[in-house]
């Protein structure tokens, strides 16, 4: 249906503001994707999958026995590629185990982030006091 609907709107269209659509991207346009399911994580809480889009065991941390602005490093040799902000706190998580910022680091906002997948290995993270 959304392929005839594609197909029906490109016809209506001039020939010049057209683009063109081959009927393998048009198949591919008509089979969306639903977003990842949300992973489980509570208020209060930073939650890294090991797999993005939630899946896996997650590994939780809450401010009660996270210490504030210090490295977090995650169990070596593993990383995070999904993970959910709850904590109410800025975090910024590291590829490096050590957070060093040569390498790629990004901090999230803690009212409720959700990422099905960071751009790179979370090793560590540190979460931030305001």
């Amino acid at each position: 249906m959304v392929a005839t609907l594609l197909t029906a709107l490109l016809t209506a269209l001039p020939a010049a503001a057209a683009p063109t659509v081959h009927s393998a991207e048009a198949t591919s346009l008509a089979q969306v994707t639903p977003p990842p399911k949300l992973g489980a994580c509570a208020p209060g809480q930073l939650c890294l999958w090991p797999r993005a889009d939630f899946r896996g065991t997650a590994w939780t941390h809450e401010l009660a026995d996270t210490d504030i602005e210090s490295c977090v490093a995650l169990p070596p040799g593993t990383s995070a590629q999904a993970l959910a902000n709850r904590t109410g706190r800025p975090v910024t998580t590291y590829q490096s185990a050590e957070c060093a910022e040569t390498g790629e680091f990004e901090t999230y906002p803690g009212r409720g982030t959700w990422v099905p997948q960071s751009p790179y290995q979370v090793r560590a993270f540190k979460i931030w006091e305001r």
